[in-house]
């Protein structure tokens, strides 16, 4: 998936968890932020940022904050973005296969997933998570507890065992780690749901992903330690 209009700048200080003060050019403009999440090990003050231009906009801002570069990595922060590029990915044959069907956002009984796939005659449903933490290589989800993401991995747990094939897919923003493991110390209740949906059937899936200023695409399986 592609951005247009980006630009460089230097992150000043968030407000709140929906905008960001950005100086682009000597002047401080703010910047809506695409990721409610905490992110304060990567939004620091004099942090190189990347912002996405709106001209001519009604928006309150032209202005998204879509990645921040946390040493010599690049790390996309856009929570819209690992659908977006999970769904390219898939309709190129991710997964080994070209789906006959790819329905994003699919509501089913009482959860909304965010993929439905049909392929030679079976039926998936597959869950996103875009991961943005890393300490040490080693990158985590979630940043913050979740009790929406343990329903959903429950609820592929239960819908395995109802004859969908059922996946959860975590999309590492950044490359150069080492492997993916769920935050236990954040939250003890989200990884023991994720190891228990892997008992059950569930497929845990987790793959980097090549970032530019301007990019974010899909790359290779990392090894996964539960």
């Amino acid at each position: 998936m592609e951005y247009k209009n980006i630009q460089v700048g230097e992150f000043i200080s968030r407000p709140n968890r929906f905008i960001a003060h950005v100086k682009i050019e000597n002047t401080i403009e703010i910047c809506h932020v695409k990721n409610t999440g905490r992110c304060k090990e990567l939004l620091l003050p004099g942090a190189t940022v990347y912002v996405q231009h709106f001209p001519n906009t009604k928006r309150k801002t032209s202005w998204d904050l879509i990645a921040v570069k946390k040493g010599e990595v690049l790390i996309n922060m856009d929570s819209q973005a690992p659908n977006k590029a999970v769904k390219e990915w898939l309709l190129l044959g991710g997964l080994g296969f070209i789906p006959d069907i790819v329905k994003p956002e699919y509501q089913y009984e009482d959860s909304r997933f965010d993929f439905y796939l049909e392929h030679d005659n079976k039926r998936w449903l597959i869950e996103v998570k875009g991961v943005t933490l890393e300490k040490d290589g080693v990158a985590l989800f979630p940043d913050a507890p979740t009790l929406r993401g343990v329903k959903h991995i429950e609820g592929l747990a239960r819908h395995s065992k109802e004859g969908f094939v059922t996946a959860i897919l975590f999309v590492i923003q950044m490359d150069g780690i080492l492997y993916f493991t769920p935050n236990e110390i954040m939250h003890p209740e989200f990884a023991q749901a994720l190891r228990q949906a892997k008992q059950e059937g569930t497929h845990i899936m987790a793959y980097d992903c090549e970032i530019t200023p301007n990019s974010m695409n899909i790359r290779n399986p990392i090894e996964i330690k539960l």
